[in-house]
């Protein structure tokens, strides 16, 4: 007996090792692997007088295809911005054949007041942004600096496009209309326009008669924001509509459905559609 509950026992021990999960079956005993979305550089800018970080998404293919492709800047494009936000609609349009494949170019921006608004003479603008004013500057890393870098590295069309929102939106607006050559693709969702007590709608008229004639899109879109900011956006929308530049194609969407908080990622997508629409679906 002593013999049978002895080997009775050492099974049932046995059944239980073998059945207990042992350390290594769960534990992580290696590291994970990385998920890459792209590349990141610094580069020295003489316009800013500092270093600058950017961030470098290609589409999928982009090795093999041979092709070249537009690029997209993204204003506010740090990785801790808009960058991956951004870059995943470009993904989602890719593999989804929603609109053309874009190489996302994402600048870091540090401090916005500075670096997104044009000089005003505003009291109290002066007094909340001591640093205000030096959008031209920042305009200059981009085209003199980053977009020779990235047309020299890679396989790009000739087609540059600017993206963002809120402060950033106004930035590229201002472009739109103080520096149209810079760009070919200009979208701006709410932008900040209620900088310089509206003067952008205030100049709007003059400012979109005098556009040289050069093919460019204008993508504007805002939410349920009121007061200064859209009563200058429309005095925008109103130039293009009165003005007729024929060298312009622009579409505005005006989202009273949508906050300022929650409308840059719905018309994000909807513009990217508008703007890089893919040649077969476009009867090209």
């Amino acid at each position: 007996m002593r013999i049978l509950a002895f080997l009775a026992l050492a099974f049932f021990t046995a059944a239980c090792a073998s059945a207990a999960p042992t350390a290594s079956t769960h534990s992580t005993d290696r590291a994970g692997t990385p998920i890459v979305i792209g590349e990141s550089f610094a580069i020295a800018s003489a316009s800013l007088d500092e270093d600058r970080t950017y961030n470098v998404w290609l589409p999928p293919g982009y090795e093999e295809s041979g092709k070249n492709y537009p690029v997209l800047y993204l204003v506010d494009g740090g990785l801790e911005q808009d960058f991956q936000h951004i870059s995943g609609l470009a993904q989602l349009g890719s593999v989804a054949a929603m609109f053309e494949d874009v190489i996302v170019v994402g600048v870091e921006t540090k401090d916005r007041q500075k670096e997104l608004t044009f000089p005003t003479l505003d009291q109290e603008h002066l007094d909340a942004f001591p640093t205000l004013g030096h959008a031209a500057e920042f305009r200059a890393l981009i085209t003199d600096e980053i977009m020779p870098v990235i047309e020299q590295r890679y396989r790009t069309s000739g087609s540059n496009g600017l993206i963002g929102e809120s402060l950033a939106g106004l930035f590229i607006v201002d472009t739109f209309l103080n520096a149209p050559e810079s760009f070919d693709v200009f979208i701006s969702i709410s932008p900040s326009t209620w900088w310089d007590n509206g003067s952008l709608g205030e100049n709007a008229a003059a400012l979109v008669g005098a556009l040289p004639p050069k093919e460019r899109k204008l993508y504007l879109a805002i939410a349920d924001e009121g007061g200064e900011m859209r009563k200058a956006l429309l005095k925008i929308v109103d130039a293009l509509k009165v003005k007729k530049a024929p060298s312009v194609a622009w579409m505005f969407s005006d989202r009273p459905d949508l906050e300022h908080s929650t409308i840059y990622h719905r018309e994000a997508l909807e513009a990217l559609v508008w703007a890089y629409p893919r040649k077969e679906l476009a009867g090209e």
